[in-house]
């Protein structure tokens, strides 16, 4: 029974890399970031068109690292047009949400560009 378990443990983490490979390929990253510790973090936040400061929040900040990482998977949802729902899927079920991300039809539609400075009055 051990064996089986193994197994079956390896091929969904295999799943789960090729399909987090894919994600960040349709996004226009490389692939191999995924697999990196904290970089996969600052690639995806990147993504998901969050400020790179949330790193620090997501490493360091009990409590408020969960909700960040809710708040980056339903960004990330969004920019492949899903839902928040499925977005909350990817932080709570990534091992079901993120082959689907990587390997469905879902293309990345860009972070959306922050809200340009307004200008100053005109003298």
């Amino acid at each position: 029974m051990g064996t089986l378990f193994t197994l079956i443990y390896l091929a969904l983490v295999v799943l789960v890399i090729a399909g987090g490979w894919k994600m960040f390929v349709k996004a226009g990253k490389p692939g191999w970031a995924f697999l990196v510790p904290i970089y996969n973090v600052m690639i995806m936040l990147e993504i998901a068109g969050k400020p790179s400061w949330w790193i620090a929040l997501i490493l360091f900040v009990p409590i408020a690292n969960l909700i960040c990482l809710i708040i980056m998977y339903m960004a990330i949802a969004e920019q492949f047009g899903q839902s928040a729902g499925f977005g909350v899927g990817m932080a709570l079920l990534g091992f079901i949400f993120i082959p689907i991300l990587g390997f469905g039809s879902a293309q990345y539609q860009g972070a959306a560009a922050p809200a340009p400075a307004p200008a100053p009055p005109a003298q």
